[in-house]
């Protein structure tokens, strides 16, 4: 699937589209993606900040779509675990960026080539129009090579 028709997804997909995510960027390499979440008068809390959950959601699929779309169709990529730090209110537009690497898709290959599975953490952080970081987010990719059955031969 071409990037920007992933984006133009991702973007009206209601889960997004209702709380305020959009995604500004999907490299044309699935390199790199830059997702905001826009304060809206429906996804703000009690105080007037993001809500926690719309930060997290912000970020979730994103490590696994980059991961899966680099390494191509022989491997299988799952979110196995995540976690988020609050680390100030996030008020009005926040941004997250994901970048993805030769040397770690170098990494990921190389441990699964004999069929183990990988267990790989990757960190974004959440940041204002400051930049000041407003949370920091932690997901970890499950890794493995798919496994050739007798009907692929």
């Amino acid at each position: 699937m071409k990037p920007s028709l992933l984006r133009h997804g991702l973007n009206l997909w209601p889960p997004f589209l209702f709380s305020g995510v959009h995604v500004r960027d999907i490299s044309d390499g699935y390199r790199h993606a830059h997702v905001e979440l826009r304060m809206r008068p429906w996804n703000r809390n009690y105080v007037g900040t993001h809500f926690g959950g719309s930060l997290f959601a912000m970020t979730d699929p994103f490590w696994m779509l980059l991961v899966m779309q680099s390494l191509g169709r022989d491997y299988i990529v799952w979110d196995q675990a995540g976690t988020i730090e609050f680390v100030k209110p996030g008020r009005g537009t926040v941004h997250a960026h994901f970048a993805v690497d030769d040397a770690v898709l170098d990494e990921l290959r190389d441990t699964t080539a004999t069929g183990d599975k990988a267990l790989r953490w990757f960190d974004t952080h959440i940041t204002d129009k400051a930049g000041e970081v407003v949370a920091r987010v932690r997901k970890q990719l499950y890794v493995r090579r798919k496994r050739r059955t007798l009907a692929d031969d």
